[in-house]
């Protein structure tokens, strides 16, 4: 029994290694071809980039992971001699992080009120949440691009940051998540003649740090690689952030997308290893509980 065990445990790791590195292999394809010439890039994947001019094309497609010469030259046009990378790095910042910090602020008091209210009404109205949260952003789309252009918001910033901050799943995982508080804590608070703003900031709040941290997570990351939605709702392009200009540039630049596209991992990278605790935490807690 014992060898049959350890034979399915190291089956198992072998599966799990097997699908690691095929997930790591486009990240680190993408990190190595950034230090690669422009003529090396060409000569190693040939006709996937054929349309590129200059320097020698192969016909057949080289996965090279060492760079025979490792150049930083991709980096210093995008960082320092082309300002338009750096414009649309800035924009991807001023359209994500303020979806973060309100969608979550958002998300905790009205989860903290789904949580404190009971009610078939509010049974209802968490069900329409699940609801939303369910259907794609491809199918709100074009209600968001309408109600945006009711409002005269169309092709500003304010037109993707509303609809973030309101979006449903925030809302959803973080109710999940408050309804683990044991009620005698509220309670007990409460004969201490606690109000609901004191049970909420120094009662759910505290409890609910993995939850919060693992949402802001989640939001930066789906935000931060956000194509559709910029793309349709910002029509100025000096407006669109950095992940839309990545997936418009031609093919006689990529060595220097391979480079941006780097960059623009690295935020997203730091903020998932900093919080990978938090984020397996709070998903594993808030989906616990039936709702």
């Amino acid at each position: 029994m014992k060898k049959k065990r350890y034979f399915g445990r190291g089956a198992m790791f072998l599966l799990c290694a097997v699908f690691a590195i095929l997930f790591l292999l486009p990240t680190v394809l993408t990190i190595t071809n950034s230090f690669m010439s422009e003529s090396e890039i060409n000569a190693n994947y040939g006709m996937i980039f054929s349309t590129t001019t200059g320097g020698y094309v192969s016909k057949t497609v080289n996965l090279k992971f060492i760079p025979d010469k490792v150049t930083l030259s991709q980096y210093v046009t995008g960082l320092i001699k082309s300002p338009e990378y750096l414009l649309k790095l800035w924009n991807s910042i001023f359209l994500v992080v303020p979806i973060v910090i309100f969608q979550v602020a958002v998300a905790a008091v009205a989860a903290y009120s789904f949580t404190r209210w009971r009610g078939k009404i509010r049974s209802g109205i968490f069900f329409f949440y699940v609801i939303l949260m369910l259907m794609p952003y491809q199918v709100t789309l074009v209600p968001n691009y309408l109600v945006s252009d009711w409002l005269g918001i169309l092709n500003k910033p304010w037109a993707i940051i509303l609809p973030g901050i309101f979006a449903p799943f925030s809302v959803f995982l973080l109710t999940k998540f408050m309804r683990r508080i044991p009620y005698s804590l509220i309670e007990a608070a409460k004969v201490d003649g606690a109000g609901e703003w004191q049970i909420f900031t120094k009662i759910c709040l505290p409890q609910c740090r993995s939850a919060l941290y693992s949402i802001a997570i989640l939001v930066f990351i789906d935000y931060w690689n956000m194509v559709e939605q910029p793309l349709i709702l910002l029509q100025d392009a000096d407006s669109q952030p950095l992940s839309v200009f990545l997936s418009n540039i031609n093919s006689g630049e990529i060595g220097l997308a391979f480079a941006m596209a780097t960059v623009y991992m690295i935020p997203s990278l730091l903020l998932f290893l900093h919080g990978e605790e938090y984020l397996v935490e709070g998903i594993a807690n808030s989906g616990s509980v039936k709702g």
